[in-house]
């Protein structure tokens, strides 16, 4: 058993509240969740209204696996108009691991 994470750092274009990151922050996490099935959530900056934090998890038998889902994701946040991606970080873990 494998599980990656991924956490991307986003900066939100033009967002003047809260209430408007939540809308696009939102329709993000909804799209993760329904291309793969994943865990993923905003995990940081939730005080600024133009950056947010969105972590994802993954659960497969093979790292190759783990990491096909993980480029897909990636790739499907960087291609958003709204949002430039300032940075991506990846761990993947084995039930091996100590």
């Amino acid at each position: 058993m494998f599980v990656g994470t991924l956490t991307l750092d986003i900066l939100l274009g033009d967002v003047h509240s809260l209430k408007e990151k939540r809308g696009i922050v939102k329709p993000i996490l909804a799209e993760l969740d329904k291309r793969a099935g994943v865990a993923a959530a905003e995990t940081g900056h939730q005080n600024l209204h133009r950056r947010a934090e969105i972590g994802v998890a993954v659960v497969a038998a093979t790292a190759a696996r783990v990491n096909e889902v993980l480029d897909d994701l990636e790739g499907t946040v960087a291609w958003r108009p709204e949002i430039e991606l300032l940075s991506v970080r990846r761990r993947l873990h084995s039930d091996e691991d100590e």
